[in-house]
């Protein structure tokens, strides 16, 4: 079982997965999950996902989340993109707010977070056409 978001329904594993889901969304520019945060976990852009998940995971809906390879597959993700952003300051509203300053690691790793994300759904396309 994992939780939809409250806001656009996409399923999530887990409550950090649902935290950070909500938190980078809003932090992108999507003010409906800003809203939602902003209704129902005040203060959540001074939080990490460990602060933000519990919050936010007992107000969504749980739901079935599909798991490939269960007995294949370490439980553990790699969130290194998360642990650089902390270092860098990286929390909070001012990494994607409009007119935010941001140090130039934090930009950078925003930028990268980008371009990876926009790699990852021009090869989602792709394999959707094929299919």
């Amino acid at each position: 079982m994992g939780f939809a978001c409250p806001v656009c329904e996409t399923p999530q594993s887990d409550g950090e997965h649902l935290a950070n889901h909500l938190a980078f969304a809003a932090i992108m520019g999507d003010d409906e999950h800003e809203a939602w945060l902003d209704e129902h976990a005040p203060g959540w852009d001074d939080q990490g996902p460990d602060e933000l998940a519990p919050r936010v995971a007992e107000r969504a809906p749980e739901t079935e989340y599909p798991r490939v390879f269960d007995d294949t597959v370490d439980d553990r993700h790699d969130h290194r993109l998360e642990d650089e952003l902390r270092e860098a300051g990286g929390y909070g509203r001012s990494v994607g707010g409009q007119g935010a300053e941001m140090g130039a690691e934090a930009r950078a790793i925003l930028d990268e977070a980008r371009r990876m994300t926009e790699e990852m759904r021009d090869e989602g396309g792709a394999e959707d056409e094929n299919e």
